[in-house]
């Protein structure tokens, strides 16, 4: 490594190959041009010498947000989504084609929300597009706009222009998605089956928890195996909650289903015997369940039936959080946690055994993989120069007020983490909150 470069990153502590080793890393024109070892010398434009205290992670990508302008930007906008994304060491994100108005299944809707999001994000940013009832022959057109893949809710999402598609409409979703080998999402709970359980009113959280059981999540997922299986088609089952599922998935795929699986930090952090009457900011849909469902979904990554650990940042206003009057029945159903993934999975994660390297795996590299983004999530020749910097050591307590997305409430407030992100670099360069320069992103050619 004797030839010049933009950037020369020298770390003892580098995630590189699926271990953590010393490396030089040189950066030409946003893209990484070579690894070395960390004795190697090399010209540079700009040198960043980290300590041993820190290491150098990919950056990381978070394939499920719900950025929700236009339309619903008090909720949450580009500029602040994307700026507590790349305080937490995020430097790809992947937006939902709900919660924004109007929602993603139609090209001119993508177009509107590219354009809405164009001069205003920190991280480099794509789309998922929406299947909805009727908006089949959208489908192809969406995935040639540049689309990453798809989503749909087999439940209802509490979208007025999102409903829910039938299991027969997801399969057929399937074989029309076949062709362009791109994935559909899916949010696995049956409408059927949650329509006899009477819904949840009040402050109880037991009482939330009854009107949501694992069955109806088990229900749905069951179908999802069976499409994918029928259809040939590539299925992603988005925040898993239930534990008794993941049985049905390895067996799948032991079985060539064409399945992957996710959870999200508050299924790997809270638990709902922790989770007190009237406290809405825990309130998710699959909601959080019990400390022995916990750990057994820990188990399922560590046995890799679960494949990536995502966000499924969710934000909303207090008063659609119902704080004045703590009522699971009325409260919107989501957590804000872009900006505390990768603490929150790594104080979690240390202490049962796992590596930095498991986390750049489930944080990283497969959230860019199920995207199709194949320069993004991982520290090798080619791939976009996108980084975490990382003191895995450094203690903090989390206060509100260090939270740059919109509404700072978070049901982590109070709780100390490990592992601080003292700086993210896009393409090559510290990202400046005050010069937003990240790109608008389409999937990648395999």
């Amino acid at each position: 490594m004797t030839v010049g470069f933009d950037l020369v990153i020298r770390a003892p502590r580098t995630i590189c190959g699926g271990a953590e080793m010393p490396a030089t890393i040189g950066v030409r024109a946003g893209r990484i041009a070579a690894v070395g070892p960390l004795e190697h010398t090399a010209a540079a434009q700009n040198v960043i010498e980290l300590t041993d205290r820190e290491v150098l992670l990919p950056g990381l990508v978070d394939s499920h947000v719900h950025i929700c302008e236009p339309g619903h930007a008090d909720w949450e906008g580009f500029a602040t989504a994307t700026m507590a994304a790349a305080a937490g060491g995020i430097t790809t994100l992947v937006d939902m084609p709900l919660d924004s108005v109007p929602s993603t299944a139609t090209v001119a809707a993508l177009e509107l929300k590219q354009r809405a999001a164009d001069g205003q994000i920190h991280v480099d940013l794509g789309f998922w597009g929406g299947v909805i009832p009727g908006n089949e022959s959208e489908l192809e057109s969406l995935h040639q706009a540049g689309v990453l893949g798809f989503k749909c809710f087999l439940a209802e999402p509490g979208s007025d222009d999102f409903p829910p598609v039938s299991a027969g409409e997801m399969e057929a979703a399937l074989f029309r998605l076949r062709p362009f080998s791109t994935p559909l999402l899916v949010h696995a709970e049956s409408a059927e089956a949650s329509a006899a359980i009477p819904a949840a009113a009040g402050r109880s959280y037991v009482d939330y928890l009854a009107s949501r059981p694992r069955g109806i999540e088990n229900l749905a997922i069951c179908q999802v195996i069976e499409a994918a299986r029928r259809s040939g088609g590539r299925a992603h089952i988005v925040h898993l909650s239930s534990s008794d599922a993941l049985p049905m998935i390895g067996s799948a795929r032991r079985e060539g289903v064409s399945l992957s699986a996710e959870t999200c930090p508050h299924y790997l952090i809270l638990s709902s015997e922790e989770i007190a009457d009237g406290a809405t900011a825990c309130k998710a849909s699959p909601p959080v369940r019990e400390a022995a469902n916990r750990e057994l979904l820990w188990d399922g990554l560590r046995a890799g039936v679960l494949d990536l650990v995502v966000s499924d940042h969710s934000p909303a206003t207090a008063a659609m959080k119902q704080t004045d009057t703590g009522d699971f029945g009325t409260a919107w159903g989501g957590i804000s946690s872009v900006q505390l993934g990768l603490p929150l999975i790594w104080t979690s994660a240390r202490r049962k055994g796992f590596s930095l390297a498991d986390i750049a795996t489930w944080m990283s590299r497969r959230p860019a993989q199920l995207a199709g983004l194949h320069s993004k999530g991982r520290i090798a020749p080619g791939y976009d120069a996108d980084f975490c910097i990382f003191a895995p050591d450094d203690p903090f307590p989390v206060d509100p007020a260090m939270i740059r997305h919109k509404h700072p409430l978070t049901p982590y407030a109070g709780r100390t983490l490990t592992g601080t992100v003292s700086g993210s670099i896009l393409r090559g360069d510290l990202i400046d909150f005050a010069r937003p320069r990240g790109e608008l992103l389409r999937r990648d050619p395999p």
